[in-house]
């Protein structure tokens, strides 16, 4: 996928968003989403890059567990053919919940 194309995935979640961070205080109020490529695992022949691949990240921040919401990022996911991992954590200093989406793309 290009970036572009992650871009239109993630805004057809319908949730706020921004790549990596928001800018200090322009932060929207919970659930929103930040999405990053936090590394590659591309293959190679030949001694060159034979095919990229990107890892991407989608970290939903919701200040409640909200199972509905996970279910309709997923189904967007399962739309675009995205084969993902996903953990959940809570950011005690937040006082939120992050559900990270790990896939490549």
């Amino acid at each position: 996928m290009t970036h572009g194309e992650v871009m239109a995935m993630v805004a057809e979640i319908g949730l706020p968003y921004a790549y990596h961070h928001f800018a200090e205080g322009e932060s929207p109020e919970p659930p929103f989403l930040v999405f990053l490529y936090p590394g590659a695992d591309n293959f190679s022949a030949d001694g060159i890059v034979y095919f990229r691949i990107n890892r991407l990240h989608i970290e939903l921040y919701t200040d409640l567990k909200n199972p509905d919401l996970e279910e309709s990022i997923e189904a967007v996911l399962l739309k675009y053919g995205i084969f993902y991992g996903k953990s959940e954590t809570w950011i005690e200093s937040e006082k939120l919940y992050e559900v990270l989406y790990g896939m490549e793309v």
